[in-house]
């Protein structure tokens, strides 16, 4: 079985040489590659030190377009199973076994969430989710806990046809949308960290944003896409 952790990094010259070390030195059944997207610091220079597997893009092409890339290595490579795992150190790999389990019960994505055994807490940090949440289910009649977080595994059918397609983000809509086209998604309970250094992009105006275009994507934009 092969399993590959697909980590995209933006601007993560103080946390990735921390990420790929700890994965590397208790997780060695895992491959990985690092899809450097067009950082601006010192990101890239980091990883060819310390011989890191990386995938250089030339330009900034966002989240979407990092992730593709990774998919794109792994179907190349024939792997089994993709893990999406951020380079800021929030997700943690140890729960990458449980991940695989779930997905040989017969699932083809599974999510890695935080509020499968835990209660989402009542804040103005989670209303987001929740909203993307509530619009899942009544487009799709399923429940996503998690909606928003970006621990994910594919197995390999899902691994070809993120990589085929470039309508295909690593995005709530389309989770949504393919519930919808009977893709089969389940979720493992994990424990994020924060952030131990550097800064996220994400910002209000920013976050407020996202949950707008996930919502309009989710209950109308879906209606109308194709696979």
């Amino acid at each position: 079985m092969k399993v590959l952790v697909i980590i995209p990094a933006y601007n993560e010259e103080e946390n990735i040489e921390r990420v790929v070390n700890d994965m590397t030195s208790q997780y060695r059944e895992y491959d990985y590659v690092i899809i450097n997207d067009g950082s601006k610091d010192q990101t890239s220079a980091i990883c060819h030190a310390n011989h890191y597997n990386i995938v250089d893009l030339p330009v900034n092409l966002g989240l979407e377009g990092a992730f593709q890339t990774g998919l794109k290595y792994a179907d190349l490579h024939d792997y089994d199973y993709a893990v999406q795992l951020d380079a800021d150190g929030q997700h943690s790999p140890v729960y990458i076994k449980d991940m695989i389990q779930k997905a040989q019960e017969g699932y083809d994505i599974v999510i890695g969430s935080r509020f499968v055994t835990e209660k989402k807490p009542w804040n103005a940090r989670m209303l987001g989710n929740r909203m993307i949440e509530a619009a899942i289910r009544i487009s799709t009649g399923k429940k996503i806990t998690d909606p928003t977080s970006g621990m994910r595994l594919y197995n390999r059918n899902m691994i070809h046809e993120f990589a085929s397609n470039i309508n295909y983000g690593p995005e709530p809509d389309t989770i949504s949308f393919l519930l919808k086209q009977g893709v089969a998604v389940a979720s493992v309970q994990v424990t994020m960290q924060e952030r131990i250094a550097g800064k996220s992009y994400l910002n209000f105006a920013r976050s407020a944003s996202y949950m707008m275009r996930m919502m309009i994507a989710i209950l109308l934009i879906n209606n109308f896409r194709k696979r």
